[in-house]
């Protein structure tokens, strides 16, 4: 890469496109890297040659001083928010630390698509001069600065929704960000997504972002700029979709909260710019990526308390009670679903789902039992199906239009429905069946007595690059529609061979599941963190979170 682009670090190359694609992406790139100081910039030694885990580095490279240091690791957005209420600290400092250290983050990661530290310090002086004059704030979210995936309008910056060819400079925002604009939200930065915001892991024209607790494994997807960031205490809140895994996945990968809601009770007006043809068949929704099980709660909060449906009447008008929500009987019935009957997860998330079942059985306040699966194959069948309507030859029209290059994980999920474009009444007949599924799903959950399912975020620790391949644990809940969160746990990968499938586990359920056990023994995820699904019914996103209230101290979730 020329000289004059900011040097960031790399562990696989890029597919390379046509010539004009590759000129216009050093354009890109030498465009953002004029707006970064020298005097943030990390040694190139340490860009060539960096740790596997690059988590210290911000701590230990001295381009932040001790007080930048401690807000942005000491505190979370809730806390955050108070001390800007109380005067304790500025918005000022907050936003010119939180944007310092993205900046670090980035160029150990490769998350940000787009940085604008000058603008928010402008917006937080203004926050600090309105504090000051009248001794109230804006809203709940004053001063707290929040990190927005690049898909998402944002006035006066850059989105793209998922090609070269899309990328243009918003006049407005998108529903979702006015609202936490209006509510004091501080806006410093873009993050990454993959090519057609379809892939669990993120690779685009911007480059390949990196898991920081192992740079190689993925940092996830589509939603992967985020995780990467937070996990690195680039952001403390950020703001992410999810179509098949797009929050719950990154969140996972980078071991940080995720949750995903029921369809149509988050904001999505303006939410993808000309639409996408995937939400003929499954909804995409909006969600909080964060580092806490409050700042997950205050997201929600400071979105359903402005009663977005009065904006968008396709939204459902349900009240945000989340953690505040009324005790519910006791004890709460947790199904463990410890396999989907497709794939068995690998050996440290199996440690997870037993380390989670053994804590819930000694508490009082659960029962625990297995779930059973239900027609998983089925399911991501239908869904890879449903996703492309159009064959997929509408990615293959934008790509032709720039000369971006085809990326294998695109081709991999497309392949299923590569061909030619459904008819309104194959598409019907989807839909249909979709839906079909749901009833008998809503009786297979029924039959199980459970409240709550606890089940892997995906089949492994964050996975090598390039091999993110099968979302089954995310992408299931999709297609029923069910709200999911994902919650850090105590486990992390160890060194490469140094735990293997249990001697009792079942033989491979599938080829897939075969692909899958190579992967283990082939590949090296020391560090990686693993995080567990908790899900609830469809709508029922306010009992998920009482639920996780109620798990906050028997799993240890800060």
């Amino acid at each position: 890469m020329p000289s004059n682009t900011l040097p960031v670090v790399q562990v696989k190359p890029l597919v390379k496109g046509s010539p004009a694609y590759e000129a216009e992406r050093v354009s890109l790139l030498e465009e953002f890297a004029a707006k970064v100081p020298d005097s943030l910039r990390l040694p190139i030694e340490l860009i060539n040659n960096p740790p596997k885990n690059v988590t210290n580095v911000p701590q230990q490279c001295g381009l932040l001083t001790p007080e930048e240091l401690a807000i942005t690791e000491k505190y979370d957005a809730t806390t955050l928010a108070a001390l800007i209420a109380s005067r304790k600290l500025t918005s000022v400092a907050v936003a010119t630390a939180f944007s310092k250290r993205a900046i670090i983050v980035h160029q150990l990661t490769d998350c940000l698509t787009e940085w604008f530290m000058d603008d928010a310090i402008e917006q937080a002086k203004h926050l600090d001069e309105y504090l000051q004059s009248t001794g109230k704030t804006i809203g709940p979210l004053h001063g707290v600065p929040i990190s927005v995936k690049i898909h998402l309008p944002l006035a006066g910056h850059f989105s793209e929704v998922g090609f070269s060819d899309t990328r243009v400079k918003d006049k407005e925002d998108c529903h979702i960000v006015a609202i936490l604009r209006d509510a004091g939200a501080v806006f410093y930065c873009k993050t990454n997504q993959p090519q057609a915001i379809m892939h669990l892991e993120t690779v685009s024209s911007w480059g390949r972002t990196l898991n920081p607790h192992n740079i190689n494994l993925s940092s996830g997807g589509s939603t992967g700029g985020e995780a990467a960031l937070l996990a690195m205490r680039g952001s403390v809140l950020g703001i992410g979709t999810d179509i098949g895994g797009s929050i719950r996945g990154p969140s996972a990968f980078c071991g940080i909260y995720g949750f995903k809601p029921t369809s149509y009770l988050v904001p999505r007006k303006d939410f993808v710019a000309g639409g996408s043809i995937p939400e003929l068949g499954i909804l995409a929704t909006a969600g909080p990526m964060c580092g806490s099980l409050r700042d997950m709660d205050l997201f929600m909060s400071v979105l359903l308390d402005s009663k977005p449906y009065l904006v968008d009447p396709r939204l459902v008008p349900i009240p945000w009670t989340g953690l505040k929500s009324l005790p519910q009987p006791k004890p709460l019935k947790i199904g463990i679903m410890m396999n989907d009957g497709a794939i068995v997860p690998q050996p440290p998330v199996m440690r997870a789902l037993n380390w989670a079942a053994k804590k819930l059985k000694a508490s009082n306040n659960f029962s625990v039992k297995t779930f059973e699966p239900y027609n998983t194959a089925k399911a991501i069948k239908n869904i890879r199906l449903a996703y492309w309507p159009d064959g997929g030859n509408g990615i293959k029209k934008h790509l032709a239009a720039s000369g971006e290059p085809l990326l294998p994980l695109t081709q991999w999920i497309i392949k299923d429905a590569e061909g030619p474009e459904l008819t309104p009444a194959q598409i019907l007949a989807q839909r249909l069946e979709r839906d079909q599924f749901r009833c008998d799903f809503a009786s297979h959950w029924a039959s199980q007595d459970v409240d709550f399912v606890i089940c892997p975020a995906f089949v492994g620790p964050a996975c090598e690059h390039e091999t993110s391949f099968y979302w089954n644990y995310t992408a299931f809940w999709n297609y029923v529609d069910y709200p999911g969160a994902v919650v850090p746990t105590p486990i992390k990968a160890g060194k490469k061979g140094a735990e293997k499938y249990a001697a009792d586990a079942p033989a491979p359920l599938s080829k897939e599941d075969e692909h899958v056990r190579q992967m283990w023994e082939e590949g090296d995820f020391e560090g990686a963190p693993i995080n567990l699904q908790i899900v609830a019914r469809k709508y029922h996103d306010n009992d998920l979170f009482a639920a996780l209230e109620k798990m906050q101290w028997v799993l240890e979730l800060p």
